[in-house]
């Protein structure tokens, strides 16, 4: 087992990475302040896990709520499943919830946690691999609205994240691919040398060879620990995680939720954010020919939805969390390992770029 720590302060907390973890009560009880847990998972990750995790928590008192599985109910609307379960076991402040699933489940269980009661404490224990490497660390939470995806939520930390890698042989192809675009994501920004070993390596991990899929989400889960400590409230640098996801967000809102995976925006995001760099002249064409290869060797897309316009990319890009005093903010490339976040772009390049 591997273990990193997220450092801020007083609310440091470990990432537990290895496999057949779910099921051991030493990572699990450190962490719950009272006999009251609740765990939030799915419908289809619930036959799957939940009991192993139950296994972990004997002698506490432990309840579930079993959300439907699917990007389009992160919404208000069905986080009141989560609230109602809590009201009705009489859960005070000193639960512990527990996020067992994907990023939908971790981003919906995390806000009932900042909001319940004004918060209370949960831990993440991601199952798909795009949460591994990204949503369960950071501490975002949030749900979706029909005008713009994550446009509610808060900042929350988990006690600890619990990754079990074995959960990865349940899931199905296009969401490892879905989890690779974000894996990806860390080499692009900030880590040449992780995004050349992802080009030799990349059909190992569609393989799901436990070595590579092991080193990969290690790595990524060190990149964000490293940017979130140095930015927890996304007031400068870890904005530069968002590299793909202005492009992404708006092609999965215009798309309805759902429709599109949301690995499978961000990295068609990642090739238009690409595309505008090199319209720029801050990227060659060849880093950007290595951009839309790795994509495709990954079996992702490298491009938006066809009946999808560029005046809808526009007006949805301009609700982007991103956007200050009416200025769009965009995560681009200075060279592959290298990113920046900036609003003095080429309007026209961009433009260009949205298909004008």
């Amino acid at each position: 087992m591997e273990t990193l720590q997220v450092a801020l302060g007083d609310r440091s907390y470990p990432i537990y990475i290895g496999a057949s973890l779910l099921d051991n009560p030493d990572l699990f009880k450190p962490y719950v302040k009272s006999q009251q847990v609740l765990i939030v998972t799915n419908t289809t990750v619930a036959p799957l896990y939940l009991e192993a995790v139950k296994r972990a928590l004997v002698g506490f008192d432990v309840f579930e709520v079993i959300l439907p599985d699917g990007e389009q109910f992160k919404s208000l609307e069905v986080m009141d499943q989560i609230y109602a379960g809590l009201l009705q076991a009489r859960c005070d402040r000193q639960v512990t919830l527990v996020a067992l699933g994907g990023g939908v489940v971790g981003d919906m269980c995390g806000f009932a946690a900042a909001t319940y009661q004004r918060g209370v404490q949960f831990i993440q224990v991601p199952t798909t691999l795009l949460s591994q490497v990204d949503s369960s660390v950071g501490g975002k939470t949030g749900v979706n609205h029909p005008l713009g995806k994550n446009m509610i939520g808060a900042f929350h930390q988990p006690q600890c994240v619990v990754v079990a890698t074995d959960s990865l042989n349940t899931l199905d192809d296009k969401q490892l691919s879905s989890g690779i675009a974000e894996v990806i994501k860390y080499g692009l920004i900030r880590d040449l040398t992780f995004f050349e070993w992802l080009e030799q390596n990349m059909d190992a991990l569609l393989a799901r060879d436990v070595a590579a899929l092991t080193y990969a989400i290690k790595r990524s889960c060190e990149n964000k620990a490293e940017v979130v400590a140095a930015d927890e409230l996304e007031s400068g640098q870890r904005a530069l995680l968002n590299l793909g996801h202005t492009f992404g967000h708006a092609i999965e809102t215009a798309s309805g939720y759902g429709n599109w995976l949301h690995g499978e925006a961000v990295a068609v995001g990642m090739c238009m954010a690409a595309e505008l760099s090199t319209r720029m002249g801050w990227m060659t064409t060849a880093e950007q020919d290595r951009v839309v290869a790795i994509m495709e060797k990954a079996k992702l897309p490298i491009k938006p939805p066809e009946e999808m316009t560029p005046e809808q990319f526009e007006s949805l890009m301009a609700r982007d969390k991103k956007v200050q005093a009416g200025q769009l903010r965009l995560v681009l490339q200075k060279g592959i390992g290298h990113s920046v976040v900036t609003g003095d772009f080429d309007v026209e390049a961009f433009r260009a770029t949205l298909g004008y």
